[in-house]
Formats: structure tokens, sequence, C-alpha cells
């Protein structure tokens, strides 16, 4: 598993980079109106809607805190060789960003306003979170 380790790393940064910009949902509104918003253009929509505590608690979740777990697993596997005390917290929360986009769609799919569809975007999005958990098995935890 250790050599596999800079490859899955590799490919999950690359799949978390296509599942932020790449469309995570088509939403089609009475059969003319479509939409396919990427994980990147709900934040924006978001803010730019007003909604500022919650596109920030969507940027925390779904950003910023998979970049965390990355660098994190990162940092544990090419530096120090175990895992930072706190990064206990991360695993707690470690699927929470996929959850938070998977209700998104199930939102959407519900609203009975719009038919929604799946896109490549959250694909990759969890084949992201898949590999970063893949590339973090086997590094030990340091004690607190």
């Amino acid at each position: 598993m250790p050599a596999l380790r800079p490859v899955l790393l590799l490919l999950a940064a690359i799949s978390f980079g296509l599942g932020i910009s790449l469309p995570l949902i088509r939403l089609e509104k009475l059969y003319f109106f479509t939409e396919t918003p990427s994980l990147i253009g709900v934040v924006a929509g978001l803010w730019n809607g007003g909604d500022i505590a919650l596109a920030g608690l969507v940027a925390a979740f779904s950003l910023v805190f998979p970049v965390v777990k990355m660098a994190t697993v990162y940092e544990a596997a090419f530096g120090s060789g175990r895992f930072p005390a706190w990064a206990g917290v991360l695993s707690k929360w470690s699927m929470m960003d996929v959850l938070l986009v998977a209700i998104l769609i199930f939102a959407a799919k519900t609203s009975g306003l719009a038919s929604a569809v799946s896109q490549p975007g959250i694909w990759f999005y969890g084949v992201s979170t898949v590999l970063t958990a893949f590339a973090a098995g086997g590094i030990s935890r340091a004690k607190a």
C-alpha cells in the first residue's frame, strides 16, 4: 500500500479539482431550462445571492475541508510518517463533504420544480474522497 500512496494522492487531487469545477448535477425545469452548476458555481451563487453564511458553510465543508484532509494525509505519508493528534477530528467528519453534496442533489430531485441528473463532477468528487481515504490507510496515529 505505501508504494501506491503517491499515485492515490495524485489521483485524489486531480479528481478533487475536476469534482469541484465540472457540473455536479443537471437541473431540468419545465423541459426548456437547464442548469448544470459546479460546486464552485454553487458556492459563488450562494455568495452572490446574499447567503454568505450558507456559502461559507458549504465552502468550508466541501472545498476547504477536503484540501485539509489531503494535505494532512500527504504530510503524514511523506513527512512525519504519522498523523498529528488533531487528525482524529478530521476522521470523524471525513464524509461530511460528500454528504453535503448528496443532500444538495436530493433537495433538487425532491423539490418537484426540477428533475436532477448526476453529472461527472459528483463522481470525481466522490472518487477523490475515497482515494484520500485509501491513501490514509496504514498511516499510524500520533499520541496526543
